[in-house]
Order: structure tokens, then sequence, then C-alpha cells
């Protein structure tokens, strides 16, 4: 399997497919830099992960606030912070909702257990959900808009939490997707058409695809060990992108780090729009 492009990530993340633009962008959060296949946006701060508001403007997740950025122009304004008294913390894994919301999860820069939190920010107002959280990932929700998909990627496993019609939780979360036994390590993840789980897991070269009730059906790999984000895209949303890491790999490879693109794997959701 061929890389997109030369482009190589310390920390690929955030692969994202805009459903207006017909464009693919990722993350690369410890260069500080958004890519396309047309162009790169340098960033003052580490930045992770984003939601299409229109056809040009996004919301973008950074390290110490939520930012509307215009993709043609490269200019921007707050919307919020995001703990921006906290030097310890960055922003990593985040989704829209389709209540229009966007969740987004901060952990500390150095992976300290339990520093950091996942939030969810809907019209305006950004609240905090969940506390102690050491890597937040798989931030993602099936077709039908009732529940949510998270995991701490430290706990190997992955929770599912019911929302209510606005798109708030409104239960506890349950444990949904137990890796442990497999010491398998959840990171970025979405959901199919189908309802069709697609998770990245760092460290196994794969994204995993597993049922509705949790059964595994199968895996697509690629040339590099840390998988960290999945997102389908393409003209009928059946193309498999998945971003890679080169960060803790003591003798990176020519492909560690690269963004892949898996043809025809499965008929994926087209992105939620958040409702800034």
């Amino acid at each position: 399997m061929t890389p997109l492009n030369a482009t190589r990530c310390e920390l690929g993340e955030g692969a994202f497919w805009h459903p207006e633009r017909a464009e693919f962008f990722w993350f690369d959060i410890l260069g500080r830099k958004l890519h396309s296949l047309a162009r790169t946006w340098d960033f003052p701060e580490m930045t992770s992960a984003m939601g299409w508001v229109d056809a040009s403007s996004v919301l973008i997740a950074s390290e110490t606030r939520l930012m509307l950025f215009d993709l043609d122009t490269g200019t921007d304004r707050t919307l919020c912070a995001l703990e921006a008294g906290n030097a310890a913390t960055r922003s990593n894994d985040g989704r829209a909702d389709p209540q229009g919301g966007f969740w987004i999860g901060t952990m500390g820069k150095a992976a300290q257990k339990g520093a950091g939190s996942i939030w969810r920010y809907h019209r305006g107002e950004l609240r905090r959900l969940l506390r102690d959280i050491t890597i937040p990932n798989a931030i993602c929700f099936p077709p039908d808009g009732q529940s949510a998909c998270f995991t701490d990627t430290a706990t190997q496993q992955v929770m599912r939490v019911a929302l209510d019609a606005e798109g708030w939780p409104r239960a506890a979360p349950e444990c949904w997707l137990d890796l442990r036994a497999e010491n398998l390590n959840p990171d970025g993840a979405v959901f199919d058409a189908s309802g069709t789980f697609w998770v990245a897991q760092w460290g196994a070269s794969r994204v995993a695809a597993y049922a509705p009730d949790g059964r595994f059906l199968r895996a697509v790999t690629f040339p590099a060990p840390h998988t960290s984000c999945p997102a389908f895209g393409g003209p009928t949303l059946s193309d498999l992108y998945c971003t890679t890491a080169r960060e803790h790999r003591p003798t990176p490879t020519a492909l560690d780090g690269a963004t892949f693109r898996a043809p025809g794997v499965s008929r994926g959701q087209p992105e939620h729009r958040v409702i800034p």
C-alpha cells in the first residue's frame, strides 16, 4: 500500500473528509500542522481535530482553544478557551456529533495519568463530560445518533454512552468493547453507514472492524505499526484513510508517519456539520 504523498507526521491524527469540499485533511499534532493534498497550514500551537461548518469554515481544536478557521484565507477567530490555563495539556481526538455539537478530548502532553478530559461544545457552550482521562480517543457516533463511543486508550476499553435528543449524555458510560485480553490499544475510530465500528489500533498496524454487538469482523492492515485515526472518504465514501505516527518509534522506517488510503473498504457516513 502506497502513502498518499511524501508527508510524514510525527503524530498523525484527525483524519477528516470534508463533505462539501470533497477534500481530505489530517493533522500532525506534534508538528503543529494541518495537511491536505493541496497545501499545509502551520499553527503556533498543537492542533488535533476538526469539524466542518460550511464549505470554507471548520472548527479546529488546539491545545488552548476551539477556533473557527477559514481554509481559504487561513484566518481564524476563537470560539472559546479549552483548558487555556493548563499548560500541561493539549487537545487530542475529536469529532462532530449528529446534533451539531463537537466532542474533544484533552490529555497531558506527556500522557500523564488522568490529566485529561472529554468536552462537548454545542451552540456556544463548552461543557466537560468526563474527567480523569489519560489518552482520549475513538470519539464517534453510530448512524442512529442515540449514543457516543470513546476510549481512554490506556484502559484498552471502548465505552458507549446514551445521548438525549440534544446530544448530551443521559446515562453513565458502559464498556462496549474490551480489548484487554488481546492487548490491543484503541486509538481513533469511526462508524460506517451500516453501524460497523472501525478503530485504529496503535502498535498493531491495522484498523479493525467490529459489528454493533462487538464481534470482530475483519481488519485492514497498513505498513506502519502506529495506526492512529481512520476516516472514510472519496466520491462514494468507500475509501478508508488512516494516519500513522513516527512517535515512539526508535528506528522509524520510511513509511512511519505516512497517511494511507485503502480503496473500496466500506461505505462511510458523511461527517456531521458543527453548528457553532
